[in-house]
């Protein structure tokens, strides 16, 4: 199963209640079919032909089009459009039934850190000294205390907002196309090396333990883990050698113990290949091999293995860093992460701090999930909400934290029923619900901040490649929601949703929230999650203009 896991800001636009923008020499256009965009249907309520729909209120001609293609034949859309200054309705298909989402549940997470804590709140992560310093040598162990901090100082930018790529490493062995950011992931671990050896400390004769007892949680099987490194995966970019010879690549980053055993050959330029996921080796659990293989005149293809444990990954990671500082230690860095020697949370709490990393504003790890859709930031904003609330079982207690913060915001919470942060299998929201939260969020002082986290139609994110040549682009800011799994029945993809809903700018200068979902399209295989994206942009996209 597929789960979607600095923002551009488009000239001339505003976004907020009061803040009307009208574009700069708007002028009437025309749809692919001809249609004048103003021209909506004025029908008092959907009429249905069939599976086919042949009117919907305030809804263009053009969209009817897109959304009667026949994949979607057996589906069903819903859409629900308002104008955020005036509260009017403009359309409303199905727009107060359930519908499962993906992974535009993040807009319920994420937005209800951004409701508790504002933008620019961070979470600093210390190094806490066990023991006295003689001489420079520590007569006792480190403990980093992980904090939830997404990024760790591996993403940041010169400039300081967070890197991504639109098609993130997350996503890199579902998805073809996903690739690399330039920054150095182990630069957080670094700093805090860095920090420990300008306190005093050259030696360390006890251990380094990460304490990662903060919260605890899971998602599809996979811990959520207050410790996160280059978001808990190892990345191996496969690079095409000549035909008949083996294919290159390396782990990424390079720490300590683990391996790669590369098993992909070079296939004549043009052929089909594939580069299979990552799996440990029978042999040796910290070899990861990777099999399959690459056409000579391919680009280099990524893929990515998951740790179980990534408090041990941590563990080494950090000594090596510490290692290039100038601290020697003497423990063994491939040793499992003991942290069953830690004392109690508080007396851990209670010791000096010799390193301290601060983590990326708010809006700017906020921008990592929702651009690049990242499941485990997600769960983990969720985690970090259950820990302020005093709750330590982000499962059992983390999304009724989030509903508590969205109920006070005023919510109608009836309107969704979730099970995670992050958007997978089971979680329902109205289209409604989905436009109540953009509208409260409009009235916030921050609210371009806000909306300049999610994907831009044609610009970034997962919108990146959706409607790029569309007079829309740069005018719709929205997050995206997929779900799609094997059809093993009928031989092809069945796409369980596909979802797009937040803001727009439209070609008049108004201002509306909108959600669009549609359940259960049909496709050949898996290019057609890519289809329905661009589906469900022109349909956006149509509105934008049509307005």
């Amino acid at each position: 199963m597929i789960a979607d896991g600095v923002a551009g800001r488009a000239r001339g636009s505003g976004f907020g209640r009061g803040a009307r923008v009208v574009t700069a020499g708007a002028v009437a256009m025309l749809l692919l079919t001809g249609c004048v965009a103003a021209d909506a249907n004025d029908a008092d309520v959907p009429v249905w032909d069939g599976t086919t729909l042949v009117s919907v209120p305030g809804l263009p001609d053009a969209a009817l089009e897109v959304m009667n293609q026949p994949q979607f034949a057996s589906g069903r859309w819903s859409i629900a459009v308002e104008d955020l200054d005036t509260g009017e309705v403009l359309v409303d298909l199905d727009g107060e039934k359930l519908a499962e989402p993906g992974s535009f549940v993040k807009t319920y997470s994420a937005g209800a850190a951004w409701v508790k804590w504002g933008p620019d709140h961070t979470v600093m992560t210390p190094v806490k000294q066990s023991g006295e310093v003689t001489t420079g040598t520590l007569d006792g162990d480190l403990v980093l205390v992980g904090q939830g901090d997404l990024t760790m100082g591996g993403r940041t930018k010169d400039d300081g907002s967070v890197s991504f790529a639109n098609l993130d490493h997350n996503d890199a062995n579902p998805l073809p196309g996903a690739t690399l950011t330039p920054e150095d992931p182990l630069a957080g671990l670094d700093e805090l090396a860095a920090q420990v050896k300008a306190s005093g400390i050259t030696t360390v004769s006890g251990d380094v333990i990460i304490d990662d007892r903060l919260f605890q949680g899971t998602l599809a099987e996979q811990p959520i883990t207050p410790i996160v490194i280059n978001q808990n995966l190892l990345d191996v970019l496969v690079t095409p050698g000549e035909a008949g010879a083996p294919a290159t690549a390396a782990l990424t980053p390079a720490v300590g113990k683990w391996a790669l055993d590369l098993q992909v050959e070079t296939v004549p330029a043009g052929e089909e290949y594939k580069v299979e996921a990552p799996e440990v080796s029978a042999s040796d659990p910290n070899t990861v091999v990777v099999t399959g293989t690459i056409a000579a005149d391919a680009d280099p293809v990524l893929r990515v293995f998951e740790f179980d444990d990534p408090s041990t990954f941590a563990r080494t990671a950090f000594i090596e860093a510490l290692e290039r500082a100038g601290v020697t230690v003497g423990a063994d860095p491939s040793a499992e992460n003991p942290k069953s020697a830690l004392p109690n949370w508080d007396a851990v709490e209670a010791l000096p701090a010799v390193a301290e990393l601060e983590s990326l504003p708010l809006a700017e790890e906020i921008t990592y999930v929702m651009k690049v859709s990242y499941n485990r930031g997600a769960q983990t904003l969720v985690c970090r909400l259950a820990v302020d609330a005093g709750k330590t079982d982000c499962n059992k207690d983390g999304m009724g934290v989030a509903q508590a913060i969205w109920a006070e915001a005023g919510l109608d919470t009836t309107g969704a029923s979730l099970v995670d942060g992050s958007g997978l299998e089971g979680n329902y929201i109205t289209p409604k619900n989905a436009v109540q939260i953009q509208s409260l969020m409009a009235e916030r002082p921050d609210a371009e901040r806000w909306r300049d986290t999610m994907p831009i139609l044609g610009v970034d994110g997962s919108l990146a490649d959706v409607q790029k040549d569309s007079p829309a682009a740069g005018k719709v800011f929205a997050k995206t929601g997929t779900l799609a799994s094997a059809d093993a029945f009928n031989g092809r993809l069945r796409l369980g949703t596909k979802t797009l809903g937040g803001v727009m700018v439209t070609e008049s200068g108004r201002n509306l929230a909108f959600t669009i979902i549609v359940n259960q399209g049909f496709y050949e295989g898996m290019p057609g999650v890519f289809e329905a994206n661009d589906d469900v942009g022109k349909v956006a996209a149509i509105i934008q203009q049509a307005y």
